[in-house]
């Protein structure tokens, strides 16, 4: 392992981080919250890592993204990220998947191959879907909630998916699977803040909402968090 992994061994010890760089995980969507996300879990020692996202790099991510510098506007996402990734350790595997998941693609996702599923996707139809079909594996799925129109990280937590408060998206999926009849076979986790506020400013996006860094990377990173201590402590 290269030197870059030190500190985490002397935190963790050796089985441990040998356990996270044999982790495979999947992240559906690189924005605010999954590139930060893909950044801790690699920056940790996780090498086996599927990101999947369909956009390209635009102005308006620069405040919240990762990747998303002046020079990467308009490349493609998740090979701006996989890039970025290489270039904290060239010998992980990294497999860029520039495509959305949907009930059209969700068939060529097989998520038993995955230890973790990351969930941090907006569209409530196809979060819904890999909620369901991530449940339905054997992978374990955390997921993120809405992370915009909010200020204050030290709201940010963690929770089940059916005990997350005061968060409109979690309400909006629970509403959503009760209607269909469709619910997640099993319990899973997910990162929230029970903070709300109106937007300030008039949005230059149909149904864009204000959303910073400093909130975004949190959720990623407490994602990236979850994955760590579910292999470090539980030895998955």
């Amino acid at each position: 392992m290269n030197d870059y992994q030190s500190r985490t061994r002397l935190l963790i010890g050796d089985e441990a981080a040998d356990r996270l760089s044999r982790t495979r995980v999947i992240v559906f969507g690189v924005g605010g919250v999954g590139s930060w996300c893909v950044e801790g879990l690699v920056r940790s020692g996780v090498r086996r890592v599927t990101i999947v996202d369909p956009d390209r790099v635009c102005p308006s991510n620069v405040n919240r993204q990762l990747m998303a510098t002046a020079r990467t506007i308009g490349q493609v996402k998740v090979d701006a990220l996989k890039d970025h990734l290489l270039d904290i350790c060239p010998e992980a595997e990294i497999e860029a998947r520039h495509e959305a998941f949907r009930a059209e693609t969700a068939s060529q996702f097989d998520l038993d191959q995955y230890d973790f599923v990351i969930d941090a996707i907006d569209s409530l139809q196809d979060k819904m879907l890999l909620i369901r079909t991530a449940c339905a594996s054997k992978a374990v799925l955390f997921s993120s909630m809405g992370a915009a129109r909010k200020l204050d990280p030290t709201r940010v937590k963690t929770a089940e998916f059916w005990k997350v408060q005061g968060c409109p998206l979690a309400r909006s999926l629970r509403q959503g699977f009760k209607r269909s009849g469709l619910m997640p076979s099993r319990k899973f986790k997910c990162v929230y803040s029970d903070e709300l506020l109106d937007n300030a400013g008039t949005p230059q996006e149909p149904r864009a909402n204000g959303s910073m860094v400093h909130i975004t990377a949190v959720f990623g990173f407490t994602l990236a968090g979850m994955v760590i201590e579910e292999m470090v402590t539980n030895g998955k």
